[in-house]
């Protein structure tokens, strides 16, 4: 099984969108498109989860169009932990 990650989504494409459209490459596990918390609207990008053909999805479907838009499809990269700050506990240190 891979997951991939789907970008540049146009606004409209829907979670079955993706479904459909990948499900012609393998047998599709789970079809996401992530939208923003508060206000419900897609946030351009998802991800699809296949048992089989994803290289082949990844090949046939990397700057294809949909919606007029060119998709961007690679393989997704585990979150991990992130670079970039944060922490920081405040206030005082003990001595």
């Amino acid at each position: 099984m891979k997951k991939l990650y789907v970008g540049n989504l146009a606004w409209g494409v829907s979670d079955d969108d993706l479904q459909q459209l990948f499900s012609e490459y393998g047998s599709v596990a789970s079809a996401v498109v992530i939208t923003d918390r508060e206000s419900g609207r897609s946030r351009g990008f998802g991800f699809v989860e296949l048992e089989d053909g994803a290289d082949q999805a990844i090949e046939a479907l990397n700057g294809q169009d949909l919606q007029g838009r060119p998709l961007r499809v690679n393989e997704a990269q585990s979150k991990g932990r992130r670079d970039g700050g944060g922490g920081g506990g405040g206030g005082r240190r003990p001595f």
